[in-house]
């Protein structure tokens, strides 16, 4: 199968996925000019995660006719007022030249269910596990904004297996040589034991390359 162009295709994305989608652009994989990135975090704030996914889109379609949006499904967007609006209508009344990756949070645009389930058993022994990707480090004031010693008391402590960090740009281990005193500091809010597991982006690209196809035929 052919390689993909994205040079007609706008990337808008949380930006917890950034740090990826910039390496994707850098290693020639995304060869698109605009990549819109939102605030990270802001699926504890719904009405701003649509304000700034609608207005990003909107921009995507005035550069360039189309629009991946880089966000999840029903983890990302659970609007508490309306219980019945879901990320996929916010999507759909964007039209036709707008599609989204298929994927229900940014850990499993990085590493399928089952391959997360994989890597529990191999490095927690089965044991419930805190999901994260690099982003949820480096923007951890914006992720977990309004959180507390309470608040990750009430959160983090029941997952057993620890956080593991989803890792396919090697960010961790530079946090935790360069930031040492940071990192065991945000363990010790946490609750929890943190560490890296080391992964490819070939799933991130495969679900990039799907929604880019559809898009290409509309």
């Amino acid at each position: 199968m052919s390689k993909i162009s994205f040079q007609d295709i706008a990337i808008v994305s949380c930006g917890t996925l950034s740090m990826e989608l910039m390496h994707l652009k850098t290693e020639g994989f995304l060869d698109t000019e605009h990549l819109l990135f939102s605030t990270p975090g802001l699926h504890q704030d719904i009405q701003e995660l649509e304000h700034q996914l609608v207005a990003n889109i909107e921009k995507g379609k005035a550069v360039a006719g189309r629009v991946l949006v880089v966000y999840g499904g029903k983890f990302c967007y659970v609007n508490a007022d309306e219980p019945t609006r879901t990320m996929q209508q916010v999507i759909a009344e964007q039209g036709p030249a707008v599609a989204r990756i298929e994927a229900t949070h940014c850990m499993d645009m990085i590493a399928s269910e089952a391959e997360r389930e994989k890597i529990a058993a191999e490095i927690a022994g089965g044991e419930k596990v805190w999901w994260m990707t690099p982003g949820w480090v480096k923007f951890r004031k914006l992720v977990f904004k309004g959180w507390d010693k309470g608040l990750a008391n009430e959160n983090f402590p029941r997952h057993t297996g620890g956080a593991i960090v989803l890792d396919a740009i090697g960010y961790l281990d530079r946090y935790m040589a360069e930031k040492p005193e940071e990192f065991l500091e945000y363990c010790d809010w946490m609750g929890i034991p943190m560490q890296a597991y080391p992964v490819t982006l070939d799933r991130f690209k495969s679900l990039l390359e799907a929604q880019a196809r559809k898009l290409l035929e509309t």
